[in-house]
């Protein structure tokens, strides 16, 4: 079953500057661009086998799950490792799908340091929300319960979301960042925990990096704009016009 005219242009104008830059950057560099992702999948895949096991629970426990009751020295020493802690209720298949096919497409996107920037910024915002919302209590605005404290963070979850919103806004795909956000949004509606709302909170700081970026830009591309308009006027003024004596 074809696509229609319309879904196609719809596909190709959403889906394909992205599309061409990961074909045309996996041509140029292969596997190569994909070491950071296949570095991440490995790690998560080895650390769900050994917190499974008895004897390696309390050292993932110990190094690489963030709470928000914990000090926040020892939770930002943690939380490089947490983004490769798959949480222990949930199928870790999904995961490891989630982080091959997002993050490989911001790594192969943005470059390995980006992504991983990107990454670390993503899951270091849920986990400072999740510090002040325990701090707000339940009553407060964005407040989250006492109970919320004891809860480890999302893992790779939040990291995912994180690029994926960056990502569509790098490419202009805006129909599938808009899908991420509302999913993230639904999420929380449905069922309201630490997780949904840490997805969240790594949606508004990556909302917000990718605005002080358009910013930028924008004067950026305004001072250059005034270069050359006054570079044309004195050419165009010619030799020792414009000049008092």
């Amino acid at each position: 079953m074809s696509l229609s005219p319309a879904l196609r242009r719809a596909a190709v104008r959403e889906w394909g500057p992205l599309f061409t830059a990961v074909r045309q950057r996996l041509a140029e560099h292969g596997v190569r661009a994909l070491a950071l992702t296949l570095t991440a999948v490995a790690l998560t895949a080895a650390i769900q086998v050994a917190q499974n096991q008895a004897w390696g629970y309390g050292p993932v426990r110990s190094l690489g799950a963030v709470r928000a009751e914990d000090p926040l020295p020892l939770a930002l020493l943690r939380t490089p490792l947490s983004l490769y802690v798959p949480a222990l209720d949930l199928p870790v298949w999904g995961a490891l799908a989630q982080i091959l096919l997002v993050f490989g497409v911001a790594e192969v996107c943005l470059g390995r340091w980006r992504t991983l920037a990107v990454a670390y910024g993503a899951t270091l915002a849920g986990t400072l929300y999740a510090r002040i919302g325990v701090a707000l209590g339940p009553g407060a605005f964005l407040g989250l319960p006492v109970s919320d404290a004891q809860v480890v963070d999302t893992g790779p979850s939040a990291a995912v979301v994180g690029l994926a919103v960056y990502v569509c806004h790098q490419w202009r795909a805006w129909f599938t960042g808009a899908l991420v956000v509302l999913a993230m949004v639904v999420e929380v509606l449905v069922k309201d925990n630490l997780a949904g709302r840490e997805h969240l909170a790594a949606i508004a700081a990556v909302l917000v990096v990718c605005g002080v970026r358009e910013w930028r830009g924008r004067r950026r591309g305004s001072r250059d704009s005034g270069a050359a308009v006054r570079t044309w006027d004195r050419a165009a003024a010619g030799p020792g016009r414009g000049r008092r004596r």
